[in-house]
């Protein structure tokens, strides 16, 4: 549809052959034909589709201070628009123009959501007292824009944005940084590719240092969408001609000559004498009258327009679907907004029963297709990591340095304070026990460092996966931490105190029935007749090997020990053999608790505690939920109101398609 568009489009030079005496009234029959396309927009514009990131194809009126841009927009409106010192356009200005076959005109602005009424004789008046609304009674400028609305019988289907002339020094009353804002609410009109660049100069400059002119090839370089007037061709017309023909600028669209209506010539009177001006003025005549005057700037407007609307419309269409279905998905992925108890009890469930699965599969199944980059979160792998390291800490206790004269002294040391009238070689039991107390007071610590380790990731994997659940639920979520905070204290407190118990018990006595330890101690104990031989020798070898206990393991300095050492010998094989048993039931009593507790955690006491949070005295109850947060209540009504807008957007597009079809068949 819209290639056919274009090709229906008037082409330029049928337009430009016209003869100027049948141009007279600056609107033609041709102007009817983009005029849905141009109220389709004009629709759009008037929704506020441009605040969805939508572009809008647009004519933009930009120029110099005192270049003219008034004038032309007068003359292309055919009404006076404010005049006076200084920037007379502080806001920008929608022009919209429309050919009204009434002749009576009618005329009202559109701005802070109001509609103001009024007419030829007083509508410069009605717009500076919308300016003043909108950006004060300084001198300063506003980015919230005023529309225009002219339905004027012989005006072109045209709408413009005309913005402020460019200044760089700010007279009294206008912000210090005048300029900056000028320029900034320029660029952001012109940088679009859907906008057309109207560029307005005076023929008595050089157009090469006109900051209009510099300001839009910073975002059209090869000019392929700026359009220049050229006002004031009366006051200068010597060269012009060759600066329109030379194209020093490069203006993609062309040049239009045009004259500035003079005092109090009516707009008929004023189109004559231009068109007097470049029939007999001698420089002027010269300059092809293809480009010259209000009426062929009128249809050159008209034409550029309808071809920019066809070529963007299709992608308009495709910008207002994808985002409406975008928002469209992002609503229904909101919370449901609930309207009773049961409701939103059913919806609580539903979380805690979610929540619920995820802890199962990640803390007890070991699945982490939920959380595939966050290692983090791969629960199973690290506590298993983590009991791994804690096995590794315990066995790596600090060994004797048997090269020094260290070996057996502990257990000599003992057996020595043991003492008592008896049999000897007789191994004490009490020396045994004295031993086995010390060694497991050296480790106790650990125990209790892994279980806290341990709980303390374990919160943090639990408050993660809760958190995730509720975070559409923001009334939820503080009572969800607190239960889950509360729960984990008291699991910890009970793993410590059984972690204690554990170290108590193996303080208490000695006992295993892993055949394990008869077989390491017979093998030790292998070695002592050897060991017995050096320490009743008075010369010869120190050191020896003892199996898994070392290499070159002195022993020298128990020869004064004689009468202990096969006690000290046995009791320390005995200890090696036994001490392996300890550890290792350290640490499988430890996992096997561990896992039980996790187990408990996610399948019973995490869901009762939570329970009990939100519906106890301080959790609020499940009434909470039907308060929804003004974050999620913000974003819902957004999404609300932007799909409303998007949906009359489409509505607009599809109308004006729709009629298009009917023209044309």
């Amino acid at each position: 549809m819209p290639c056919r568009r274009e090709t229906a489009l008037m082409p330029v030079d049928v337009v430009d052959a016209m003869p100027l005496a049948v141009q007279a009234p600056i609107v033609s029959s041709y102007n009817d034909r983009i005029r849905p396309l141009l109220d389709a927009v004009d629709k759009l514009r008037n929704l506020k589709v441009m605040a969805e990131g939508i572009q809008l194809p647009t004519i933009v009126v930009v120029g110099d201070q005192s270049s003219g841009k008034s004038s032309v927009l007068e003359s292309l409106a055919e009404i006076s628009l404010p005049r006076g010192q200084g920037i007379c356009t502080r806001v920008p200005l929608i022009m919209r123009l429309q050919n009204h076959s009434d002749p009576q005109p009618e005329l009202f602005l559109e701005y802070n959501g109001d509609t103001v009424e009024t007419d030829e004789a007083h509508v410069a008046e009605a717009i500076d007292s919308a300016t003043q609304d909108i950006a004060g009674t300084a001198k300063g400028i506003s980015n919230v824009p005023l529309t225009l609305v002219v339905k004027k019988s012989g005006v072109p289907d045209l709408t413009m944005v005309d913005l402020p002339g460019i200044t760089r020094v700010p007279v009294h009353g206008q912000p210090q940084d005048i300029y900056e804002q000028i320029r900034d609410t320029i660029m952001e009109y012109i940088t679009p590719e859907e906008s057309i660049i109207l560029n307005v100069l005076s023929a008595t400059v050089d157009f090469s240092t006109c900051e209009s002119i510099r300001m839009s090839q910073t975002v059209d370089k090869t000019g392929q969408r700026t359009l220049a007037v050229v006002t004031k061709a009366d006051k200068a017309p010597e060269g012009l001609l060759e600066k329109v023909t030379n194209d020093d600028v490069s203006i993609g669209l062309g040049y239009v000559c045009v004259r500035n209506r003079i005092g109090d010539e009516s707009y008929s009177e004023a189109r004559m004498e231009e068109r007097r001006l470049f029939d007999t003025n001698p420089l002027l005549s010269n300059i092809n009258k293809s480009i010259v005057g209000i009426p062929v700037l009128a249809q050159k407007l008209v034409q550029i327009q309808a071809s920019i609307i066809s070529k963007c419309l299709p992608n308009i269409v495709r910008q207002i679907n994808g985002k409406l279905n975008s928002n469209v998905s992002e609503l229904n992925s909101m919370p449901q907004s609930f309207s009773s108890v049961a409701e939103a009890m059913t919806a609580f469930m539903r979380i805690l029963g979610s929540a619920k699965e995820s802890l199962r599969k990640i803390m007890i199944r070991g699945e982490y297709d939920e959380y595939p980059d966050d290692k983090q979160m791969h629960c199973t792998a690290r506590l298993a990591e983590m009991l791994n390291r804690y096995s590794d800490e315990l066995q790596a206790e600090r060994k004797d340095d048997y090269s020094s004269c260290s070996f057996l002294t502990e257990e000599v040391g003992v057996l020595e304070e043991v003492k008592g009238i008896g049999l000897p070689n007789f191994l004490p039991r009490a020396a045994f026990l004295a031993v086995l107390q010390r060694k497991v007071n050296g480790i106790s610590d650990a125990p209790v460092d892994f279980v806290n380790k341990v709980w303390d990731y374990v919160q943090v994997v639990v408050v993660s996966v809760l958190m995730q659940h509720t975070e559409n639920y923001p009334q939820l979520q503080y009572p969800t931490r607190r239960a889950a905070h509360n729960l984990i204290a008291k699991m910890r407190e009970q793993s410590i105190a059984r972690v204690i118990e554990i170290i108590e018990m193996e303080k208490l006595t000695d006992y295993t029935c892993d055949p394990d330890y008869m077989a390491d101690w017979n093998a030790l104990m292998a070695f002592q007749d050897l060991f017995m031989q050096i320490v009743r020798s008075d010369y010869g070898a120190t050191g020896m090997n003892i199996g898994s206990l070392g290499e070159n393991i002195q022993i020298g300095h128990l020869r004064k020990y004689r009468h202990v050492a096969q006690q000290a010998f046995d009791m320390k094989m005995r200890m090696t053999a036994y001490w392996k048993i300890v550890l290792r039931r350290l640490v499988d009593s430890m996992a096997l608790h561990l896992l039980f507790s996790v187990q408990n955690l996610v399948n019973k006491e995490m869901e009762m505690e939570i329970v009990n949070e939100i519906m106890g005295p301080c959790g609020g109850g499940i009434e909470r939920m039907l308060d929804e947060s003004p974050s999620v209540a913000g974003k819902r009504h957004r999404l609300k109101k932007s799909i409303k807008l998007l949906k009359e957007s489409k509505d607009v597009i599809a109308e004006v398609m729709d009629k298009i079809a009917v023209d044309w068949e």
